[in-house]
């Protein structure tokens, strides 16, 4: 495995990096702790599929990088890096793939139980930006690095908390992970202007309290693409019917996915619940799958078994895609093996 300090030895000697991120906070801003320490790199946000694959390809040639740097994405396909000519290093932390040819950085090669996020392994290669990365960590149900963050930032945290989702959900840096969620939702161009403001942003109070322009079109942004999850949160609520096991809403209307931080939210409201909160687009189901109790990944591969689709992630929280007509098996199965 490649370490950070040798990451940062190839980002400094790099003239024109291309990095490459999940669209979802601990991918966003472990981008922005590259980003704002070594002042280079072009972003791209990756929300399509959970694989890097040769649909990307186009978009090399086009930047023309001498390195490319994959951040907080689970799949990498061995066909984009055959097809790579320069250096790739790929930092994440869902399970190992197998893949030749890359700069691999992933905490669980050493320890298969350490999945802490992107986020906090881009915090230590910089060292730098603390309130950024745990924007990112929190967003991605984790505590890592809580005690140096409240010596800094004490009225940004809850007085009392147990779990990271207590944080997540009743905090204003949880209210920014929030934030941060919502401005990757929505037109091309308006994402990627306000993740051009957010490698400026000094503070995180800009933000929250709105004390400047750029502070103010981030919030702004952000409440835009919340009122479709306002709405979606609130159908939920008043259809669940908690005699059941299984929390389930698949919905169409928006043109934005909200599943990853619904299935959070539900799981917060529900701990005894398995979540599972789905988009229809294009004849897929795309869902997130989310459970307190049950570990999901290898029951959800089970239960994919001869059907189309993917799926796969962390112990408690997944992401899954099976055609329309399949999903009611898929459901069937899940709640068989769960």
């Amino acid at each position: 495995m490649i370490s950070l300090k040798e990451i940062k030895t190839y980002i400094e000697k790099s003239e024109n990096p291309l990095i490459f991120f999940d669209d979802d906070p601990d991918g966003l801003c472990s981008y922005l702790l590259i980003k704002r320490y070594f002042k280079k790199g072009r972003g791209i946000y990756l929300k399509s599929s959970p694989e890097v694959g040769e649909n990307y390809i186009k978009k090399v040639n086009e930047i023309c990088p001498d390195l490319i740097i994959i951040l907080d994405k689970p799949k990498l396909s061995q066909d984009f890096v055959d097809k790579v000519n320069v250096p790739l290093i790929y930092m994440d932390h869902h399970h190992p793939i197998d893949v030749k040819g890359i700069k691999y950085f992933n905490p669980q090669l050493i320890d298969p139980k350490d999945n802490r996020p992107t986020s906090h392994w881009c915090y230590k290669l910089v060292n730098n930006d603390l309130w950024v990365a745990m924007v990112g960590i929190v967003g991605d149900w984790c505590l890592e690095n809580i005690k140096e963050f409240s010596k800094k930032y004490e009225n940004l945290l809850p007085k009392k908390f147990e779990t990271p989702d207590d944080v997540l959900f009743g905090s204003r840096i949880g209210e920014l992970s929030m934030i941060f969620y919502f401005i990757l939702k929505g037109k091309t161009s308006d994402v990627n202007k306000a993740i051009t403001i957010l490698t400026k942003i000094e503070e995180p109070y800009e933000i929250l309290d709105q004390t400047t322009s750029r502070g103010k079109f981030i919030y702004r942004q952000a409440q835009k693409m919340k009122k479709d999850y306002d709405y979606l949160l609130e159908d939920i609520l008043e259809k669940v019917d908690l005699n059941k096991k299984f929390i389930i809403y698949i919905y169409t209307t928006s043109k934005n996915s909200y599943t990853s931080m619904l299935s959070n939210e539900l799981l917060h409201r529900f701990k005894d619940k398995v979540i599972i909160i789905g988009r229809e687009k294009s004849g897929e189901i795309r869902m997130s799958l989310r459970s307190s109790k049950k570990k999901l990944p290898k029951v959800i591969e089970k239960s994919l078994e001869g059907l189309e689709g993917y799926g796969g992630g962390h112990e408690h929280a997944c992401g899954a895609c099976v055609k329309k007509e399949d999903f009611n098996e898929f459901v069937k199965r899940l709640e068989k093996y769960l």
